[in-house]
């Protein structure tokens, strides 16, 4: 195994972990730690393009990490944020209203929607008034303790908040994998639970794969520059005095560097003619998004 093995936060990894249709295992182990539904529900788990469309022009486009379905019909979104996102709750409630409405069609019954559910993994503390690091949100009538509906649920997955000791939980070990530091992390991690022993696996055999090292240096030098871009125009734009603006504009141009950062990585897997199907796996683009590219390079 290389000196520097591929972190599971880095989202290109996550996807390429748990997204691919080759670790179906590894991702419902995983949702199995986290998730109270039915164990046979996990039969037939689907893997989904990541897109959520605008429902009108000049509409808004989400990009999710890895979007899946359940053999029920449940739709499970798995998000890993590395940084802080400003406004990142109102994201997460937009793109899971998108989940809901993008079930039904304007002539079809209510009875259609089924259960949405947000797995949100943080690599900073993002329930801040609980020390708890594993949260289950629904519409839920605190004062009376009613709730209203679990059509959508939201788990919080705080990496920072990890206690030191087990907790005896499958879910305290898959928070580990997903926070190790080194070798030694990881070996420690996947002593308890088989599956992630399979993922430390997976992830040393990414590890030494010259191709994925390369896609994953380009993503980081990639993040890199949008992070120096971004901060320029904050400081800048704190100077003219117009950050209310800036901050608007903040989850478009986040949007679009991620958008861009997945160009530049399809690029680059297409110089190394590696196949489109698996570029697909790569970033959040589509086939013809991919075969755009390669026309252009032509």
């Amino acid at each position: 195994m290389p000196k520097q093995f591929l972190s599971p936060r880095n989202d290109l990894i996550f996807k390429l972990l748990f997204g691919d249709e080759r670790s179906k295992e590894i991702l419902t182990d995983f949702l199995k730690s986290v998730l109270l539904i039915p164990h046979e529900d996990y039969d037939t788990i689907t893997i989904l393009d990541p897109h959520l469309l605008p429902d009108y022009k000049d509409g808004k486009l989400g990009i999710i990490d890895v979007k899946l379905q359940t053999k029920s019909g449940k739709i499970i979104n798995i998000e890993i944020q590395v940084e802080h996102i400003p406004q990142m709750r109102e994201r997460v409630i937009f793109y899971d209203a998108k989940m809901v409405t993008e079930q039904i069609g304007a002539s079809e019954n209510y009875e259609k929607i089924k259960k949405v559910i947000s797995i949100i993994i943080t690599n900073h503390e993002f329930i801040e008034k609980s020390p708890k690091y594993h949260h289950r949100f629904t519409l839920y009538d605190a004062e009376n303790q009613v709730e209203f509906t679990d059509t959508i649920e939201i788990h919080t997955l705080e990496l920072p908040k990890i206690p030191g000791d087990s907790d005896g939980t499958p879910l305290w070990d898959w928070m580990k994998f997903l926070d190790a530091k080194n070798e030694e992390d990881l070996d420690m991690a996947a002593v308890a639970n088989t599956q992630v022993s399979n993922a430390v696996i997976r992830l040393k055999e990414l590890s030494a794969d010259e191709r994925t090292r390369m896609l994953y240096e380009s993503r980081i030098k990639m993040e890199r520059d949008i992070y120096s871009i971004t901060k320029g125009k904050e400081d800048a734009a704190e100077k003219r005095g117009i950050q209310q603006g800036l901050q608007q504009g903040m989850e478009r141009g986040m949007l679009q560097g991620k958008m861009e950062r997945d160009y530049a990585i399809a690029r680059n897997a297409l110089k190394m003619n590696i196949p489109i199907a698996d570029i697909v796996k790569l970033t959040n683009l589509t086939p013809e998004e991919i075969e755009s590219l390669r026309t252009e390079r032509q």
